[in-house]
């Protein structure tokens, strides 16, 4: 049986998934896990203890999904994969893409953390481009910062295909999760070899 601190993250999640961040409090939180207010404050005084919790535990599960894809693919497939997973590891915690600028804006913690992930991730990037590119999987460069560009392309549709969905006023499916997995992947497509092309419908069909 999980602990009540779990049980607690678990139960916020998904509230906060549901209704919005602006829609779930302490009280609610409590209440549909049918314990009192001050029980809940006893593991989290407030709200925002909750939020950065779910953010790393968000941080951590995408960094488990990434080393486990390292030890098992090599090539191609590890960029593809990973790709899929952040996208599916996004939607399991939706409610902190959708309401991202209001969470950086109101918690310094999980601001600073994501400025410093963001350039880890770059970097983690540009070495896994570096390496299909000396297996002729990748072409080289031949725009000046073409695959830092590429970077900031990815990172935009990583963060924000929830939101774009989200103003529309519709509930997110595991067919939106299946598409923008797939524009995702696409992504790298026009920067790939002969040899990349092979491998990439090798992959994907």
């Amino acid at each position: 049986m999980k602990k009540t601190k779990d049980r607690i993250l678990d139960t916020a999640l998904e509230l906060f998934n549901n209704q919005g961040l602006s829609k779930t409090t302490i009280r609610s939180i409590a209440n549909k896990m049918g314990i009192s207010h001050g029980n809940l404050n006893y593991y989290y005084k407030k709200r925002e203890e909750i939020i950065e919790a779910l953010y790393f535990q968000l941080v951590n599960r995408i960094e488990n999904t990434m080393l486990q894809i390292q030890i098992e693919k090599t090539d191609l497939s590890l960029l593809l994969n990973i790709s899929s997973s952040v996208i599916t590891d996004f939607y399991a915690y939706r409610f902190i893409l959708i309401d991202f600028g209001q969470i950086i804006r109101e918690h310094d913690k999980i601001k600073e953390h994501y400025l410093l992930l963001k350039e880890v991730r770059e970097q983690q990037f540009l070495n896994l481009l570096n390496l299909l590119i000396e297996n002729n999987v990748v072409r080289s460069e031949k725009l000046p910062n073409e695959y830092q560009n590429l970077f900031k392309r990815v990172h935009i549709l990583g963060y924000f295909w929830i939101p774009s969905i989200d103003v529309l006023n519709r509930k997110i499916t595991q067919k939106d999760v299946n598409q923008y997995s797939e524009m995702m992947s696409q992504l790298i497509f026009p920067y790939l070899t002969t040899k990349g092309v092979k491998q990439y419908f090798s992959i994907v069909q």
